[in-house]
């Protein structure tokens, strides 16, 4: 299966894989939101026997036929969601 890869313009790390290479206007609004400025980044030929770098191909694949998109997150995310957690645990703390 053809799929198109973009990149974030805001969030690093953050891909979204489509199905359709004008899928952008069916992409949910949070997801736009996290996007930014969508900036293409490849095109490529998935099949469930590729090897990706952060992600399962055959989930990539699952979520490109159900969804027409797949949502790649930074690698580091949990430990962004545990300092964002800490902080506001803090926060709430001094209150």
């Amino acid at each position: 299966m053809q799929c198109y890869i973009y990149r974030s313009s805001i969030k690093e790390g953050l891909y979204v894989y489509l199905a359709d290479e004008d899928g952008l206007a069916n992409l949910p609004a949070p997801v736009m939101k996290q996007l930014g400025t969508p900036e293409f980044s490849m095109s490529l030929d998935l099949d469930a026997d590729r090897k990706l770098v952060q992600e399962d191909a055959s989930v990539v694949l699952e979520n490109l036929e159900s969804r027409g998109f797949h949502v790649q997150m930074p690698r580091d995310i949990e430990h962004q969601l545990e300092a964002i957690a800490r902080t506001a645990n803090s926060k709430a703390t001094k209150k």
